[in-house]
């Protein structure tokens, strides 16, 4: 928690510096079997605050169980490839899943969208009074386009150059998490490159057959961790997953 506090007021880069800079001047003023000891406790201290200091990107979607992702609000969100299911998690949307958006959004991040998605919440949250909007409104939205130029919606960051090059630069700064909704192009290149840390999918009891896909050609083989599971009164599974590492083969017949 306290790790946590400490990087979204970017007070942990502070924290790794003293820490590194204590530990260099006691190795060279007083090297002595003390200082030896403790190097590998200095060095695993140092290790685990860089690697927490690392933004996390989470990717927040809504995808039906054969994968679909494409227009989960309305039925004119996207109807990009003759899309006709538009608005399919209206009808099992319940208070849980109320519950569930308001958490996953009620502590600071970033926004990592896409052309479109970035054009359909610019075109609607800044006038919105929905619960959420202000949330949406204040935080920083670092948007991966070639084609757009202005950016309009306030506290925008036009992603310019090699997307994935740049959100990885990002993802080292100081910052909260950086949390990607929609954005089913950008999702290919982030698992394209292995950017994402984190899925916090809510999986509706329902197939689609065709339609832009979460996994789509951007997809390589990786290992996910379930963390966090519950399901709503109407049947969405909602699912946590961290990554982890690489694909646990083998072979039953060995």
């Amino acid at each position: 928690m306290l790790l946590r506090k400490m990087k979204e007021s970017g007070k942990i880069n502070w924290t790794i510096r003293t820490i590194f800079v204590i530990y260099l001047g006691k190795v060279l003023t007083n090297i002595s079997g003390v200082s030896t000891l403790l190097l590998p406790a200095f060095c695993m201290v140092l290790i685990i605050l860089v690697k927490e200091n690392m933004r996390k990107l989470i990717v927040l979607t809504f995808v039906s169980m054969d994968g679909v992702m494409q227009a989960p609000g309305g039925p004119e969100e996207d109807t990009e490839g003759k899309f006709t299911q538009g608005g399919w998690t209206v009808g099992y949307w319940d208070q849980v899943m109320n519950d569930v958006m308001t958490e996953q959004m009620g502590h600071p991040f970033d926004l990592v969208l896409g052309r479109k998605t970035y054009e359909i919440f610019a075109g609607y949250w800044p006038t919105s009074k929905e619960p959420g909007a202000d949330v949406l409104n204040q935080a920083k939205k670092y948007v991966a386009s070639r084609t757009l130029k202005n950016l309009t919606w306030v506290n925008s960051v036009l992603l310019t150059g090699d997307t994935a090059a740049e959100i990885k630069k990002i993802k080292n700064q100081d910052g909260p998490e950086l949390q990607v909704h929609g954005s089913s192009n950008l999702i290919q290149t982030l698992l394209k490159n292995d950017l994402v840390d984190e899925f916090w999918l809510k999986i509706f009891p329902l197939t689609i057959g065709s339609g832009k896909r979460l996994y789509g050609d951007g997809t390589i083989p990786a290992s996910f961790k379930l963390i966090k599971s519950q399901s709503s009164p109407n049947s969405v599974l909602i699912a946590t997953y961290v990554r982890d590492g690489d694909i646990k083969r083998g072979s039953f017949g060995a």
